[in-house]
């Protein structure tokens, strides 16, 4: 193979690789959110009275 083609060859990969990352990181980004959201509104829904009672369930489940 000649020196371009191999240099087409690496830069093609390098592309592919740069791409991969992105998606890495977005979605390592949508989890770090979700985490946080789900951190900060726990304690949110802690002080929150509770809607239903388990006095108010027709069927419980053991």
């Amino acid at each position: 193979m000649s020196i371009e083609v191999e240099i087409k060859d690496i830069k093609q990969r390098l592309a592919e690789i740069s791409k991969k990352l992105d998606e890495l990181l977005y979605e390592r980004e949508i989890i770090s959110l979700m985490k946080l959201s789900e951190k900060s509104l726990s304690e949110l829904l802690e002080e929150e009275p509770d809607i239903y009672k388990i006095e108010d369930l027709k069927v419980r489940y053991k």
